[in-house]
């Protein structure tokens, strides 16, 4: 089990940011010529699922990691309180809905994981619910699994001074403070109870796919490691583009 509070949020001290960032911008160009084959070959689907606390830096990655990627081969879907209709289904219902079809990146910016989480640490289900529902998580990553979906999942990890810092920027900075919303205070004094919760997910939740946990107090850290890690799998796959037909 990874044990969080342990677990560093910062580069390796000898890694040098420059250097890194021109390693990025050539990773970012393989990305896209990958997805490129992912959609013309049509044999494989690619999920990626984003968690991390408030001000983890969730959206930024969508943006620099895949904003050059084609967009007709790439969704996104953002996951926030159910509404009533999906409270009136199984909880995994509004996410199957946005399984990825073949050829397809789909990100997730919160997920599945957010009804293991949120309800826990306020209490609203009890621990034999979510175990139930670790099952019923478990089950469903490998059936996407078994179908041709090859499942990512990064925990954008954070220190609590520098989730402060994010969050008081979100006050203070105009463009920025269209994020704030007041719970965001409230949620970050219960970083030790979710911290706890996801130490519990990386444990149980681990069958169909790995957890990378992403130091993630420096941008251009967090974005070199989520893309390296996609890219890298990616070229094991051997995928190509189809063979001319019909011709």
């Amino acid at each position: 089990m990874a044990h969080l509070l342990n677990t560093s949020t910062r580069s390796p001290k000898e890694l040098q940011k420059e250097e890194t960032k021109e390693k990025l911008t050539s990773i970012l160009v393989r990305l896209r010529e990958l997805q490129n084959i992912l959609y013309a070959e049509k044999k494989h689907s690619v999920l990626i699922i984003l968690q991390g606390m408030d001000a983890s830096g969730k959206d930024g990655a969508v943006k620099n990691v895949f904003s050059g990627v084609n967009p007709m081969g790439c969704r996104v879907q953002a996951f926030k309180t159910p509404t009533e209709e999906e409270k009136a289904h199984d909880f995994l219902w509004r996410i199957h809905r946005h399984a990825p079809e073949k050829g397809m990146i789909q990100i997730f910016n919160r997920s599945h994981y957010e009804d293991v989480l949120f309800p826990r640490v306020h209490e609203s289900i009890s621990m034999d619910e979510v175990k139930r529902r670790f099952t019923h998580i478990n089950a469903w990553e490998s059936l996407l699994k078994e179908s041709g979906t090859h499942i990512f999942k990064f925990f954008l990890h954070i220190s609590p001074e520098e989730q402060k810092q994010r969050i008081d920027e979100r006050l203070s900075n105009p463009e920025k403070r269209w994020k704030f919303r007041t719970s965001d205070l409230t949620e970050a004094k219960k970083t030790p109870s979710y911290l706890e919760a996801y130490e519990d997910i990386f444990d149980q939740c681990n069958k169909a796919a790995k957890w990378t946990i992403v130091p993630s107090d420096q941008n251009w850290y967090k974005d070199f490691i989520i893309a390296s890690t996609i890219v890298e799998y990616l070229e094991g796959l051997k995928m190509q583009y189809p063979e001319l037909s019909g011709a």
